[in-house]
Formats: C-alpha cells, sequence, structure tokens
C-alpha cells in the first residue's frame, strides 16, 4: 500500500485496524482469470476503533448505520485487474467515505429578508407595466 491514507486532517487510517480478504472478481478475463484473486474486500471495524476522535466516531456510527454490520464497515473493489490497484482503490475508497462521514455538519441557514426599497421598485415597476397595457385598450379610440 501506498502510504497512510489521510481521513481529514491529521487523522489517517491505522494499518493494524484493517482487515483484506481476496478473492476471485467476476466478469470475463483472460489468462489468470480462474487463478488470480483480484477482488478485494476491505473491513474497517469502526464501533471499536480508537484511531478517530470520539466526536467524529459519534458522528461516522450515526451516519453510516446503515452501511454497518455489527460495526464492521465493508468496502469492495474489483474494477482493475490487480489485486495492488483494488486494494488501492478501497482503501481510497474508505477513506473518502469516513471523511464524509465525519465531517461537521453545516452551519445552518440564516434567511434573508428582501429590503423595502427593493419590494417597493418592483411593485411600482409592475403598476407602471399595468398602465402601459391598459393604455393600448382601444376603448377610447371610439
Amino acid at each position: 500500500m501506498s502510504g497512510p491514507y489521510l481521513i481529514r486532517g491529521s487523522v489517517s487510517l491505522p494499518e493494524a485496524e484493517l482487515t483484506w480478504r481476496f478473492s476471485r472478481s467476476s466478469g470475463p478475463g483472460g489468462q489468470h482469470v480462474n487463478t488470480s484473486d483480484s477482488q478485494v474486500e476491505l473491513r474497517y471495524d469502526l464501533a471499536r476503533t480508537e484511531a478517530l476522535p470520539p466526536v467524529w466516531k459519534e458522528r461516522a456510527l450515526e451516519r453510516l448505520a446503515t452501511r454497518l454490520v455489527d460495526g464492521v464497515i465493508v468496502v469492495r473493489s474489483s474494477e482493475h485487474r490487480s489485486q495492488w490497484r483494488n486494494r488501492e482503490t478501497a482503501a481510497v475508497r474508505l477513506a473518502a467515505l469516513l471523511a464524509e462521514a465525519t465531517a461537521p455538519p453545516p452551519k445552518p441557514r440564516r434567511p434573508t429578508r428582501i429590503p423595502r426599497g427593493i419590494n417597493e421598485r418592483r411593485l411600482r415597476e409592475k403598476k407602471q407595466r399595468a398602465d402601459t397595457k391598459r393604455g393600448r385598450s382601444g376603448r377610447d379610440w371610439g
């Protein structure tokens, strides 16, 4: 693997807490298709990890609740023919998933008020337009 995968800031995925499993990829192939275990399954025990700050861990457990099985998150990768590249892809995907799940919630939107002057100008222009259109009617031509 190419070094530690940063989640955010200085927090990274601990290599010791990652569990790898390899199996044969499905789909068409050529040589080595029945012999190489190129599909990668990466498991990370989110519920028991000590690498994440408690606030992040709580946030991630809440946001990823639908993807967790007994507190473990599983990421699979089989798009590359090489096991090495699939390992890289799975680790990057897991780091991105955790980065998104541990991100702080966005600031609440403060509703804005339309300034009174702008509203008055809009109503004035609307009335002028109505008068222009009313002046086009043929009632006064008689």
